[in-house]
């Protein structure tokens, strides 16, 4: 794993080698003294750092590749080219940056359409969930895949309007019953301490700001409430989520942080051995252990026969063997573990 790391920073370090080299060449009096008057040559050779070499290192750096990708790092690559290379010698091939800018706004174009198509089929998605017995965690983003197209930005929309339910809406709503992983910590207090870091951090940082630049404070103050709102979100959803069991699956989530849903069935072994629960987490394990002053060890460590996908804040997602949990009533917990797994056939 570490010499997988090294491997892909060795690529981004290329990238940013690539791309200072450039912007030397073209930005700096050193660059300028070496470029010769014809710059054509030297131009075509940027281009093709921008359009070819940037995206390959890119994508080894992020060890995903796809056209669509491909294409959409190329369009970006022509941007930059614009930006950092002068127009005087850049102007032959200027017609190259505007279809790069082309292709970036039918990009923009089609990512409106799809939020406009979440808003539409919003009063559906909403009937949906209230007609769903899963937690709103869980209800919403099904719901929202089931009505749109499955895109990035729909998940980090989709993220944002749990936010804004959570963050202003969710007030009035009494706390379900049921087992909870966060009672027995100081999650919720963590993230009160954080609120008041951040409100004290605003009103310290911001007057200052405002006088050097004030689109910088700006910028920092819609930041600072964003994180407000995200922080007050995430301990509602925190208090009115605990963990919800059917029949055959278990319904896990710490907050707006992160969230997952497995089948009793794929559970191959329950972990119980104290040695081994305090030990070091490996790196194919998600922990739902709410956030401590103290250090803090699971209860159970469920080893999976299958991968689970474990989605997180603003949509990413990420597969995982192992699931370590930390619970507040751990015999119930415990019991409901063992329930469900030998009502589904499964021998511990």
């Amino acid at each position: 794993m570490i010499a997988l790391n090294k491997r892909q920073n060795r690529w981004l370090a290329f990238l940013l080698v690539v791309l200072a080299s450039n912007y030397t060449l073209y930005n700096t009096g050193i660059g300028l003294s070496i470029l010769p008057a014809e710059s054509k040559g030297v131009v075509i050779g940027s281009l093709i750092d921008f359009l070819i070499v940037m995206p390959v290192l890119f994508m080894l750096y992020k060890r995903k590749f796809s056209v669509k990708q491909a294409i959409l790092l190329a369009a970006t690559g022509c941007i930059a080219a614009r930006f950092i290379i002068p127009l005087e010698h850049l102007q032959p091939f200027v017609a190259v940056t505007w279809i790069g800018f082309a292709i970036e706004a039918t990009i923009i174009v089609l990512e409106i359409l799809l939020i406009v198509s979440l808003v539409r089929y919003m009063p559906k998605i909403i009937a949906d969930v209230k007609d769903s017995a899963l937690p709103d965690l869980f209800s919403f983003p099904k719901a929202v895949a089931s009505h749109t197209a499955k895109h990035p930005i729909i998940q980090m929309l989709c993220s944002d309007f749990l936010v804004l339910y959570y963050g202003f809406a969710s007030w009035k709503r009494k706390e379900r019953t049921g087992l909870t992983l966060h009672k027995n910590s100081s999650y919720l207090a963590f993230q009160i301490m954080l609120i008041h870091g951040i409100v004290i951090e605003t009103i310290g940082i911001h007057w200052w700001l405002h006088e050097k630049s004030m689109l910088l404070s700006i910028l920092l103050l819609i930041l600072n409430v964003y994180s407000v709102i995200f922080f007050m979100a995430d301990i509602q959803a925190v208090r009115l989520n605990p963990v919800y069991a059917t029949h055959d699956k278990l319904y896990l989530s710490l907050g707006l942080m992160k969230r997952t849903e497995l089948r009793f069935e794929n559970i191959a072994e329950l972990v119980e051995d104290k040695e081994l629960l305090q030990g070091k987490l490996t790196k194919d394990t998600i922990d739902f252990i709410a956030r401590d002053f103290g250090e803090a060890y699971p209860h159970f460590i469920l080893k999976m026969k299958e991968p689970i996908e474990v989605t997180f804040m603003f949509g990413p997602k990420k597969r995982y063997t192992k699931v370590a949990i930390k619970a507040d009533q751990v015999s119930e917990f415990r019991a409901m573990l063992v329930r469900g797994m030998e009502s589904n056939q499964v021998k511990l």
